[in-house]
C-alpha cells in the first residue's frame, strides 16, 4: 500500500477516536453545569455560550502559530502534540468542581489542542493533488463518524454512570489515539527540508490570493452555520419533552444522526469534487440547505427535527471538504499549515461568533428563534459564492 493511504487510513481511525472522546462529554455541558449548581435558567444559558466561546478565543490565537510550526518541525507532532494535550484537558473536565474550572480547562483546549486541523493538514500535505477532494473529504467523514459514536455513548454513560465518567473515558479514548500516531503515522522527514527551502522562495503571499481569500469568508460564514445552534441543542431537547429525564440520551441520538449525515456527506459528496467544478457544485449544495433550513422551523415533533436537521448537515457537510480541499490545490505544498492554521483561524472566529450571538438571540427571542437565522447565514453564503464565481476565479 503507498505511504499517504496508509496514513491516511491511520488517521482516518485515530480521528475518529480522538472526535468521540470530546463527544463523550462535550454535548453535555449544559447538563453538567446544572450538575455543577448552574440552575438559573439565564446563567445556563449564558454559560452555555461562555463556554462555546472560551475555546474558540484561543484557539483562534494560536491556530495560525501550530499551522506555521507544522510547516517548520513537521505536521506529526503537531497531531501529537494535540492529542496528548487533549488527554489531559478532557479528563480533567472530570474532576472539576465548579463552573469557573470548566470554563479555564475549556480555554485551555483551544490553547494546546485542535487535532481535527492538525491531521487534516497532515493529510493536504501527504495525499496527491488530484486525490485531495477525495482525501479531505474521507477525513471529514472520520470527525462526524466520531461525532456520531461519541456523543450516543457518552449519553447513555452520562445517563447510567454519570457525567463525569464520560469524560474519563473521552480521555482514555484519546490515549489510545495518541499511541497509535505515535507508531504508525510515518511522515517524510526529507519532504519537511525541503519545504523549508521552498517556503523562502514562495512567501506568505501565496497563501492570501482573492480566491483563497473569498473561500475563507465562505468557510467563516459555514462555521457560523454550523455552530450556531449546537450548543443549544440540549436545552431546545429539554424544552421540546419539558423535562431533562432522557434528554441527555435523545441528544446524544440527534447528534448521531448529524455526524452519520455529515460523515455519509465526506464519503460521496466530496467524491464530485475531484470530478465537477468546485464553484457550481458549492452553490448547489447551499441552495439544497437553504431549504432545508427553512423547513426545520416547520417541524412539529423530535422525530421530524432530527431528520430535517439531518439531511441539512448533509449538504453542508460535504461543502466544507471541497472549499478546504479548492485551497489546497491553490497553495503550495510548503505553505499548507501555515494555510490550515490561519484556516483554522477563521473556523474558530465563526465558533467564538456563533454561541454567543446564539445567547443573545436566545435570551432575548427563545431558542428555536436561533433556527431563523441559519438559512439567512447560508444565503449570505450563497451570494458570497456567486460573487466569487462572477469574478471569474477558477477553483
Amino acid at each position: 500500500m503507498e505511504n499517504w493511504k496508509r496514513n491516511l487510513y491511520i488517521l482516518w481511525f485515530t480521528q475518529i477516536l480522538s472526535v468521540m472522546s470530546f463527544g463523550f462529554g462535550l454535548p453535555f455541558l449544559p447538563f453538567y453545569i446544572q450538575e455543577l449548581g448552574v440552575v438559573e435558567p439565564a446563567k445556563i444559558t449564558l454559560f452555555t455560550g461562555i463556554l462555546s466561546t472560551a475555546p474558540a478565543i484561543t484557539m483562534a490565537i494560536m491556530a495560525p502559530v501550530w499551522g506555521i510550526l507544522s510547516d517548520r518541525y513537521g505536521r506529526k507532532l503537531m497531531i501529537m502534540r494535540a492529542m496528548f494535550a487533549a488527554v489531559f484537558v478532557i479528563g480533567g473536565m472530570g474532576f472539576v468542581s465548579n463552573v469557573y474550572q470548566l470554563v479555564a480547562l475549556r480555554t485551555a483546549q483551544g490553547l494546546f489542542t485542535g487535532t481535527i486541523t492538525a491531521a487534516t493538514t497532515f493529510v493536504a500535505s501527504d495525499s496527491p493533488k488530484d486525490k485531495l477532494s477525495f482525501s479531505l473529504g474521507f477525513m471529514s467523514s472520520s470527525t462526524f463518524i466520531g461525532f456520531s459514536l461519541g456523543p450516543v455513548l457518552g449519553g447513555y454513560f452520562a445517563e447510567s454512570i454519570g457525567y463525569r465518567f464520560s469524560f474519563y473515558a473521552g480521555a482514555a479514548l484519546m490515549l489510545i489515539g495518541f499511541i497509535l500516531v505515535t507508531f504508525l503515522v510515518r511522515e517524510d522527514k526529507e519532504k519537511i527540508k525541503i519545504n523549508n527551502v521552498n517556503k523562502v522562495k514562495g512567501g506568505y503571499k501565496k497563501i492570501f490570493t482573492p480566491l483563497i481569500l473569498g473561500l475563507l469568508i465562505v468557510l467563516f460564514l459555514l462555521r457560523v452555520t454550523r455552530s450556531i445552534f449546537s450548543p443549544y441543542l440540549p436545552l431546545f431537547i429539554q424544552e421540546m419533552l419539558d423535562t431533562s429525564i432522557g434528554a441527555a440520551k435523545l441528544t446524544g441520538y440527534a447528534n448521531g444522526v448529524v455526524g452519520f449525515a455529515t460523515a455519509l456527506a465526506g464519503l460521496t459528496i466530496s467524491r464530485m469534487g475531484d470530478r465537477l467544478n468546485k464553484l457550481n457544485l458549492s452553490i448547489v449544495l447551499l441552495l439544497f440547505s437553504i431549504v432545508f433550513a427553512i423547513g426545520i422551523n416547520f417541524t412539529k415533533t423530535l422525530p421530524q427535527f432530527i431528520i430535517v436537521y439531518g439531511i441539512l448537515f448533509f449538504f453542508l457537510g460535504g461543502l466544507e471538504p471541497i472549499i478546504i480541499s479548492t485551497t489546497a490545490q491553490n497553495t503550495p505544498d510548503a505553505l499548507r499549515g501555515s494555510l490550515f492554521g490561519f484556516q483554522g483561524l477563521v473556523g474558530s472566529l465563526g465558533w467564538m461568533v456563533s454561541p454567543m450571538t446564539g445567547a443573545v438571540i436566545s435570551m432575548q427571542y427563545g431558542i428555536k428563534s436561533i433556527l431563523w437565522v441559519i438559512p439567512v447565514v447560508i444565503a449570505i453564503n450563497m451570494i458570497t459564492l456567486a460573487i466569487i464565481k462572477s469574478k471569474k476565479i477558477d477553483s
